[in-house]
């Protein structure tokens, strides 16, 4: 830790992404607009769709990793990987926390089992499962190979997840379809914003924790 922090580079994007985010969080509270229907409701939809933005982009990033695994033969790629799916699973975990709050105002409960809810649930779990792969599934060479696969096959959910509005009837689906570019700019800015923030706050995450697994495996090696 001490020594990703002693690159003054890595201070000062910290720095930055801290501030923005910061800035962010506080937009979101006292200067976004209430719809008449929704209330404070809204304002989750501010840390709600990011945070799926950044989980989808986290998976993206442990699939990606699990191909370079086995074109390159370099683990580093492992510590990438994990790296994005912890970040992923963490931000989905806030998706599956922001939604049912949200519900519970506007549909008059916590969880209803319309399609794209449950097949987030499915990937989230699915999540829970590599890591106790990852804990539990002896020789670590091994482990990291077919964690890599899992990760890939995992990735599969992510579009079934985004399109499952079109895959199922109407008449089954409760969560509700926002064009963004219809909205006023009073919601479609600060969403930009947020989105952007969510964004950098996963790059210094994942940089972070990245280098932290890389510099756990080399001490090991020396041990």
């Amino acid at each position: 830790m001490r020594l990703f922090f002693s690159v003054r580079k890595n201070r000062i994007f910290m720095s930055f992404v801290a501030i923005l985010f910061l800035f962010n969080l506080l937009n979101i509270i006292f200067n976004t607009p209430m719809i008449a229907d929704q209330h404070w409701a809204q304002k989750i939809f501010y840390v709600h769709v990011p945070s799926a933005w950044v989980g989808f982009l986290s998976y993206f990033v442990v699939m990606v990793s699990g191909f370079m695994l086995f074109i390159k033969n370099n683990d580093s790629w492992d510590d990438v990987g994990l790296a994005a799916a912890e970040i992923g699973t963490f931000f989905m975990g806030l998706v599956l926390i922001t939604g049912p709050i949200w519900a519970k105002p506007i549909w008059g409960t916590f969880w209803i089992w319309e399609p794209r809810l449950t097949t987030t649930l499915i990937l989230f779990l699915f999540y829970l499962g590599y890591f106790m792969f990852r804990s539990f599934g002896g020789n670590i060479e091994r482990v990291r190979r077919q964690a890599a696969a899992l990760g890939i096959l995992a990735f599969i959910n992510v579009p079934i997840i985004f399109l499952s509005v079109q895959f199922w009837e109407p008449e089954i689906q409760s969560h509700p379809q926002v064009e963004m570019a219809s909205q006023p700019e009073g919601i479609l800015y600060p969403f930009i914003f947020s989105l952007i923030s969510f964004t950098l706050l996963f790059i210094i995450m994942l940089r972070f924790r990245a280098h932290i697994l890389k510099s756990k495996h080399s001490i090991n090696l020396y041990v």
